[in-house]
Order: C-alpha cells, then structure tokens, then sequence
C-alpha cells in the first residue's frame, strides 16, 4: 500500500518559491489501478516523479508497505518495488531487448523468460529479443518494452507518467489492452497512471483529479468519469491535452 501524506513540493523561482503540488494525502490500495488526471500544469506529473524518487517532496511523507521511503534513492524504491515508466522511455544504443528485460528482472533470465515478458505486451518476441533500445524503435514498441521490464521486475507498484504521449492510435489501442490485461492479472500489485486519455480513465478503479496542485476530487470511476466526461473543459482533457 502506498501512502503520501501531506506532500507538497516547490520550485525557487527568481524572487520567489513557486508551490507545484500543495499538502496532498492519498492512499493506494493493494491491487488497485488508480488514474491520476486533471489539467495541464496541475502538478500530475510532478507528483509521479515524487511517488519514484526522482523529485523529493519540500514537506510530507511518503510510505509504501509501512516504511518510510521520502528521503530514498530511486534505486532504493526500486529495489523495494516501485516502477517508473517515463513519458518518453529513454533509448540505450548498444542494449539489446533482452539484457534490458536481464537488469530489469535482477535475475539471470533466459531468452525464453524474457520472451514471454514481450508477448505479454503484444511484440514478436523473436523480431524483439535481440533488437537494440535505439532510434529504430519507434514511440509505441519503446513504451511496450518499457512494459515489459516492469512485468519482468514484477514491481509491487507500477507508475506510468502520461503512457499515451508520443505513441500512434494504433499503438495507443495495443496499450489499452495490455493495462486490461495487467488489470485483470493484478500480477504487478497496484497500478498508477497519470493520463488524460478517457479510455485510459475508463478501466480505474479509482480516479483521482489533481487542479492547481491539490486533490480536488477522488472516487471509484462510476462516481467520477460521468462528471468529468460532462464538461466541455472535461472533454478537451480526455482528447490528449498534454501537461
């Protein structure tokens, strides 16, 4: 379970300190797909990169399965089994798929292991396995590979910053169907995703809408899509504005 507890996180500014995300509490159930959505520049993206490590809150605390992880490293949460996929995954020239999957896992996969991680995200795993993490990869295999090294790290919570970004409609619609699919295995615990895409919304559990750097509404998705679906600022952002 993760819990932030009156988190909040500021930029210096010239003369000043900009307040990006304002005294937020929420919990995470175990086996929960949670969607975190709201406006552009509301601090959505900002607050994954805190769950991850890789921004530290200004105030608050934050703690996964009763331990207090605020002030630990990214590879620390990783090793305690927290996973973060970044809105543009990074390319590694020289990387194979399948070294990629080995680091990930932190066990001497075989080439089948690792094979079954890529079918699991819908990719040819023998077209994949020996390819390199490079440029010849485009956005929607990128984002599926990074996938996979979440399934093969099997991390207890899995976050994915904006997964839609960047990626074409026909990859797009693959990746809706491999979080079903993570969805219904639950194989990877809790699942958060910071979107804006509606048919991203529309497999939560629970969404949770971030405005001007605080929580301004929570509830499972049968209370909270129908009210966020029937505003025309709504509709702009489950058309694919980007923070």
């Amino acid at each position: 379970m993760l819990e932030l507890k009156n988190i909040s996180f500021e930029v210096s500014e010239e003369i000043s300190q900009k307040e990006i995300v304002r005294d937020i509490s929420l919990t995470v159930e175990d086996h929960k797909f949670v969607v975190i959505t709201g406006p552009n520049g509301s601090g959505k993206s900002t607050l994954a990169k805190l769950i991850a490590g890789i921004e530290k809150p200004t105030s608050g605390r934050i703690i996964l399965d009763g331990v207090d992880i605020t002030e630990m490293s990214i590879t620390q949460r990783a090793n305690l089994g927290v996973g973060f996929a970044f809105q543009q995954p990074v390319r590694f020239k020289g990387l194979e798929v399948l070294d990629l999957l080995r680091i990930a896992s932190g066990r001497p996969l075989t080439a089948a292991d690792a094979c079954e991680y890529l079918v699991e995200v819908g990719l040819c795993a023998r077209d994949y396995i020996r390819r390199e993490v490079n440029a010849s990869l485009s956005g929607g295999e990128l984002k599926r590979i990074e996938i996979a090294t979440l399934l093969a790290r099997e991390s207890k919570l899995s976050v994915f910053d904006e997964p839609e970004a960047g990626i074409d409609l026909w990859s797009f619609q693959n990746l809706i169907q491999v979080f079903e699919r993570m969805r219904r295995k639950n194989q990877n615990g809790s699942i958060v995703i910071i979107s804006h895409q509606e048919r991203i919304l529309n497999i939560a559990d629970e969404i949770v809408v971030v405005a001007d750097g605080h929580i301004a509404d929570r509830g499972k998705k049968e209370q909270i899509l129908p009210g966020l679906l029937g505003t025309s600022s709504a509709r702009n952002l489950c058309a694919g504005n980007r923070e």
